[in-house]
């Protein structure tokens, strides 16, 4: 026969088995939950799952930006995605990247109509970008234009000689890894720049005459370099209104029979430094739940556990299925 401390100590372990019973299915659900809003499941729910106009916000720098790029295919597929609203913001960036988004959003504009918002800038390659679309919609006081290509290099030559530091080299041709920062630039090597330069320059140009519908003569009087306020790229033919992207939905609705009554919807791509950011996120919420504090070592460790076996191998996984 049990005596009365038996069975007290019996109750309070099975108190203590259904307290991690219960913190082990929050656990899981936590981890659940996590993957679901990392993997966009909470999409089908929301406001993405709607008809709606996306916005999708392009600021800072243009580089070769394949998470981009990702996201406005994506957004080619969406059936509820009825148009698309660029909103730019960017002083321009490599020809490379300003190549890859123009080429997207020209695929994107044969599926949906796709309009521009300039915010302060749309220039160089950001310019590229909007030229994209089918209507580009400025600020007054926005800054648009600039038009061109530069390659920039350093020449600290001088600089070695003065502290006494000689770098010598052995090259196959004499323009092999030209220019040098480590000795003045040769005529030679100047030419060639200038036809990298030129080659880019016409590209560029020809893009801008093709898109805005300019005589060659046109295009090349406003590819000078130049920058404009909204004012005046209205007045070139650069944009096509001045206003937000009010603006641009009116646009939509009118010339594009797109329901007045769609929302915009912020669509942004999946960065891998915010799916890690995640992952952090899950660790401390993890070790919280777990009643512990954990360092910042060992939550990194947690996290590099979290990012290789949940947010690598499992996404792709599924991603990849057929």
């Amino acid at each position: 026969m049990s005596s009365a401390d038996d069975i007290i100590e019996r109750r309070r372990l099975r108190r203590k088995v259904t307290f991690w019973r219960i913190a082990a299915f929050l656990v899981l659900a936590g981890f659940i939950l996590a993957l679901a809003g990392v993997a966009g499941v909470f999409e089908a729910f929301g406001k993405k799952a709607g008809d709606h106009i996306a916005r999708v916000e392009i600021d800072g720098v243009i580089g070769n930006d394949e998470e981009m790029v990702e996201l406005l295919e994506e957004l080619g597929e969406k059936d509820q995605v009825k148009a698309i609203v660029l909103k730019i913001s960017s002083p321009g960036g490599t020809t490379v990247g300003g190549e890859a988004l123009f080429e997207t959003v020209r695929d994107l504009a044969a599926k949906k109509p796709v309009a521009t918002s300039v915010g302060t800038l749309a220039t160089s390659a950001g310019y590229m970008v909007a030229s994209a679309s089918d209507h580009i919609v400025a600020r007054r006081s926005s800054i648009v234009g600039s038009i061109g290509v530069l390659f920039q290099y350093g020449n600290a030559s001088e600089l070695l000689d003065k502290i006494g530091v000689e770098v010598d080299a052995v090259k196959s041709s004499p323009l092999k890894a030209e220019p040098s920062p480590f000795n003045p630039t040769s005529e030679e090597a100047k030419e060639m720049l200038a036809r990298v330069v030129d080659d880019s320059y016409d590209w560029f140009l020809g893009l801008v005459t093709e898109r805005r519908g300019f005589t060659p003569a046109k295009a090349r009087s406003l590819a000078d370099g130049s920058i404009f306020t909204g004012a005046q790229g209205l007045e070139n033919g650069l944009i096509d209104e001045i206003g937000d992207e009010d603006t641009a939905k009116k646009w939509l609705v009118d010339e594009k029979g797109i329901d007045e009554d769609l929302d915009f919807v912020d669509w942004k791509p999946d960065r891998e430094d915010e799916r890690f950011d995640a992952a952090s996120a899950l660790a401390q919420t993890i070790a919280r739940m777990a009643g512990a504090d954990l360092p910042a070592a060992a939550t990194e460790e947690l996290r590099g556990f979290i990012r290789r076996h949940l947010f690598l191998d499992g996404l792709v996984s599924v991603l990849h299925i057929e």
